[in-house]
């Protein structure tokens, strides 16, 4: 049975470490902050050296025995975490948490809870499904293949999903075997807390060690200790192009899924406001924070003006304002400086020739709020346009010429997802296998599950989360060949 106190625990402790269900901290205490306000709610304590080598021996030490942890009670452990946390989910508190940390609306924190359920009830099914296999292919011998723990995993996620993209590399490091050592983002640690909380009610101590901290203090010992063997990041280029550096002279299973440039390819033969209503969802949900969010809006000269026009109309009927009043579209960014961001875009464009189109209602002054843009006639060279936006800035470029528009994308180096609108789905189709992605959404402005993989190319990273492979991320596989003896 749930203890639905367990996010008031969590925040009474004002901690952000946990080893087993034990919570201290001997760090700096660091503000956590309501985008909404602009004001600090609360505050949690870090932990520095310590605490993180603390969490890697305790993991260290219990990696022999989950690891020997027969599958069936691993998955019982993902299934019994994917109950608390849809029961929990049916109560606002931890919902709201993640609105007051995030800035995301309700209905949207309700939904990643949601989401999260099914990642742990996902990597459990799958787990359960691996079988050993047993392969007769050469005479006289037969050839057994087995998957195994890679090891300790080091898991490192971001603000904007704070918990379903924790559980998205949590849950098949814990089906694979391997205890897991998360530093979550210190933007929103609380809400990270909870899932912490949640996930070592079902696990022995050890399989689990949450540190926030300096990455100095946190993740340099995880990465240099030989006992962790891979390291599951989300965030930036920038950021992920250190942990793959940090990760290059052990050879550690690596996965990083980083910044993307979403291409929105609206074809000539798109239904103008089927495409923009799939727009809406693919560019502004989250509030535009989202590494998958459309970011080059590339439309056919055919349909450009009945589908700007559409959703032109769409944005300036949108409400920006507090996230937990339900007649609120956008709400607050997450980190400060966002906002001053999102109009340096705006501004650089303008400046180069773009057109600014904004809401009716006014943005509210006080908290962290942005003030959602459509830039028509976007020029190719502006930053919102060969740049990750990652907020609610929406460029729109009208194309003559297809190939030039893909290659519009292509140059950005980015490879994460995209999107193409289109009324024949064979056609749409054959765009989508052109696109430079590990995911596009055809009519769709939310193609990710937790049943299938999920990985971006080139700047946006490497390795699979979701799926078989992202189950496989943490595993090793040993093949064994065998010949009856004197044969």
């Amino acid at each position: 049975m749930t203890d639905f106190s367990i996010v008031d625990a969590v925040l009474a402790a004002r901690s952000a470490v946990r080893v087993g269900t034990e919570s201290y901290a001997s760090g700096p205490v660091l503000p956590v902050v309501d985008p909404a306000t602009g004001d600090a709610f609360t505050e949690v304590a870090t932990g520095g050296v310590a605490e993180a080598t603390g969490a890697l021996a305790a993991a260290t030490a219990v990696l022999p025995t989950w690891a020997a942890t027969p599958v069936p009670q691993r998955a019982a452990a993902l299934r019994a975490i994917a109950d608390d946390v849809e029961a929990l989910a049916t109560r606002p508190e931890w919902a709201a948490l993640i609105t007051r940390e995030t800035g995301k609306r309700l209905a949207e924190s309700t939904a990643e809870l949601g989401l999260t359920v099914t990642y742990f009830r996902v990597m459990a099914d799958l787990v359960e499904r691996q079988e050993e296999q047993r392969l007769t292919v050469v005479p006289q011998h037969e050839h057994r293949v087995a998957a195994r723990p890679v090891g300790v995993a080091a898991v490192l996620t971001p603000w904007n999903f704070p918990v379903s993209i924790p559980a998205r590399k949590i849950a098949p490091a814990l089906a694979a075997g391997c205890p897991v050592l998360f530093k979550p983002s210190e933007l929103t640690p609380v809400s990270s807390l909870v899932l912490a909380a949640v996930c070592e009610r079902h696990l022995p101590v050890g399989v689990l060690g949450t540190v926030l901290g300096t990455p100095a203090d946190v993740v340099d010992p995880w990465l240099s200790d030989p006992a962790v063997q891979a390291v599951s990041f989300t965030g930036s280029t920038r950021v992920g192009r250190l942990v793959a550096a940090q990760a290059a002279p052990r050879f550690l299973r690596t996965v990083l899924e980083l910044g993307g440039c979403a291409p929105f390819v609206v074809l000539p033969d798109a239904d103008p406001q089927a495409a923009a209503a799939t727009l809406v969802v693919a560019k502004y949900r989250n509030n535009g924070q989202s590494c998958i969010a459309a970011n080059q809006i590339l439309v056919a000269r055919e349909v450009a003006a009945d589908f700007t026009e559409a959703f032109v109309a769409a944005t300036r009927a949108l409400t920006v304002g507090d996230p937990r009043d339900p007649g609120t579209d956008l709400g607050p960014l997450a980190p400060a400086g966002d906002p001053a961001r999102m109009a340096e875009l705006v501004d650089e464009a303008v400046a180069k020739g773009a057109r600014a189109v904004t809401p009716d209602a006014p943005t509210p002054t006080v908290g962290h709020y942005a003030t959602p843009t459509v830039l028509l006639d976007a020029p190719v060279d502006s930053l919102a346009m060969t740049s990750e936006i990652f907020g609610p800035v929406a460029p729109v470029h009208v194309y003559d010429d297809l190939d030039a528009a893909l290659a519009l994308h292509h140059a950005t180096g980015y490879g994460l997802a995209g999107y193409v609108c289109g009324t024949d789905l064979d056609a749409a189709h054959a765009v989508a296998g052109r696109l430079r992605a590990g995911i596009v959404g055809v009519n769709t402005g939310t193609p990710n599950t937790p049943w299938i993989p999920f990985g971006g190319l080139g700047d946006s990273g490497l390795g699979y989360e979701g799926g078989r492979p992202g189950l496989e991320a943490f595993q090793t596989f040993l093949s064994v060949a065998s010949r009856p003896a004197g044969a």
